[in-house]
């Protein structure tokens, strides 16, 4: 078997509030840091993007991509995200949802349908389309019935197909008789696997997880770790089959944000700075007690609305799924060791010389001792991943469009003093 990594939810630079870093050879190489493997091309519904797909790619397996000069071991798979925008049943459904492609040929034929339909492709790397999700998918399928749609961050308040904005309360509701072609959801980083098996809706839905990143740095915060047989395995078809029948003996598992570190993860007012949980937005009767304006509703209160199992209930079918395990970015937990910020150069100069030591940051976290760790960075780096690994970490959960925030050590906590392999902590 060989283990690959896959992240089927990013942009490009052509997506609002998206670095300009994020053209084709930048995510490859970002992606041999990362170790992912696998990863979505974004956007190609916009025509300089797929301009750039097609100047950059070629086909290695079938459905999937190479750069054209050799030059990363890095695989692309044709995949973007739509936004729809349209009334349906009474109420104005705010959907995003990844649809993914088995060739360039067919996302181009995609494309021209849109075009012709009138949308203005060129708007944004993800379109707003005045369609609804089933629509949306009526239009896939005639285009090529190996078209996948996977309903994005489900849970988001805003766009999410269980979102409390513009959602539905169930696939059925949104999909109705082409209901059997959706097979997948997308948890979002503000909900994790557990939170989704408390829906019995949700039990022969396979969950995957993705990174949605704005940027390389973003790219494989969450992501999904399948086996295939061998390279020549590594095909659309297969990874499509896959995620349909929840093949326990391939899909190993997915890797997570913590889910309060999501910025939708609980109740609240980013304007007010009031955060709550659903229990208190139950009491405040879902007024916010400083603008007394609707609150915001977020993720764990919408799982919770919707779900007909307990937590508790939840993990008693666990060994029924796949399974998970949650993470926290390698920059991240060297800048709470240092208690500095993410993105200075002290981070970088101990994170850059990790992943030349060791190897990429997925194996770091996941895989490599803790000893090895320790002798190319520091102690108290060491104990920080094994900190993670084992969750005992500290969060404050995101709430309203504001991201939550996970700290391995608690304010105030010793991270210890010491001077290994060159760097002070003191």
């Amino acid at each position: 078997m060989i283990e690959k990594i896959l992240d089927l939810h990013i942009h490009s630079k052509y997506s609002r509030a998206c670095s300009r870093d994020l053209e084709l050879p930048n995510i490859a190489e970002a992606c041999e840091t990362r170790g992912i493997d696998i990863v979505a091309t974004g956007d190609f519904t916009h025509p300089q993007w797929f301009d750039h797909m097609k100047e950059y790619l070629a086909e290695d397996t079938e459905g999937i991509y190479k750069l054209k000069d050799n030059s990363s071991k890095t695989r692309f798979i044709i995949g973007t995200e739509l936004s729809c925008i349209k009334k349906h049943k009474e109420k104005t459904r705010r959907i995003h949802t990844l649809v993914f492609a088995p060739s360039l040929e067919v996302a181009e034929k995609f494309n021209t349908v849109l075009e012709d339909m009138g949308f203005n492709l060129k708007s944004d790397g993800r379109p707003i389309l005045g369609l609804t999700v089933k629509q949306l998918l009526e239009i896939m399928l005639e285009v090529d019935e190996r078209m996948i749609m996977i309903p994005a961050h489900a849970w988001t308040p805003w766009f999410g197909i269980f979102g409390s904005k513009g959602g539905y309360d169930s696939l059925e509701e949104a999909f109705e008789e082409l209901t059997p072609h959706i097979f997948a959801i997308e948890t979002g980083l503000s909900s994790d696997p557990i939170m989704n098996w408390r829906l019995s809706m949700l039990d022969n839905i396979t969950l995957v997880s993705n990174s949605d990143a704005h940027s390389t740095a973003k790219l494989g915060r969450e992501a999904n770790v399948i086996d295939f047989e061998s390279n020549d395995d590594v095909t659309y078809t297969e990874i499509m089959r896959i995620l349909k029948d929840q093949d326990k003996q391939k899909f190993k598992y997915t890797i997570e944000f913590y889910p309060e570190e999501g910025k939708y993860h609980w109740d609240g007012h980013r304007d007010c700075k009031f955060v709550c949980n659903p229990s208190e937005t139950e009491k405040h009767k879902g007024i916010c007690p400083k603008c007394k304006k609707p609150l915001v509703i977020g993720v764990e209160n919408r799982v919770h609305e919707l779900a007909d199992r307990s937590v508790k209930d939840a993990q008693d079918v666990v060994e029924k799924k796949i399974p998970y395990k949650s993470l926290v970015p390698l920059p991240e937990i060297i800048a709470d060791v240092f208690e500095c910020g993410v993105k200075t150069k002290r981070v970088a100069g101990v994170y850059d010389n990790l992943i030349a030591t060791l190897g990429n940051e997925f194996h770091i976290l996941l895989a490599s001792s803790l000893a090895d760790i320790e002798k190319a960075s520091s102690k108290q780096i060491a104990h920080a991943v094994d900190r993670v690994r084992k969750g005992t970490i500290h969060v404050e959960p995101g709430y309203d469009g504001e991201f939550g925030v996970v700290r391995v050590f608690q304010d105030g906590e010793s991270r210890g003093s010491a001077r290994q392999s060159g760097f002070d902590l003191d």
